[in-house]
């Protein structure tokens, strides 16, 4: 798909390609560093109470990284999933 198509799809497809592509090509590093930035990302869209709780739990995490591409999570993740396939323009 083209880079600039990303823009215009939604933030679960956007996730979906995205962690898909992640996890058939082993790319823990991407994975990783969208579970950094999940506790960040809810608190932007004002789950705060649910980022306190993920900075304490990594299994939370695990769980947050495989549904993070619906409603407004989904959203305030947008940029991360863009740079990531635009990486990968095969995913």
């Amino acid at each position: 798909m083209d880079a600039n198509g990303l823009e215009s799809l939604p933030a679960d497809e956007l996730h979906d390609r995205a962690v898909r592509y992640a996890v058939r090509h082993g790319d823990l590093g991407f994975l990783w560093d969208l579970l950094k930035v999940i506790p960040a990302a809810e608190a932007a869209s004002g789950h705060g109470a649910e980022a306190a709780h993920d900075l304490s739990r990594v299994s939370a995490l695990l769980s947050d990284a495989i549904a993070s591409g619906e409603g407004q999570l989904g959203e305030a993740l947008r940029p991360i999933y863009i740079e990531y396939l635009r990486k990968h323009p095969d995913a």
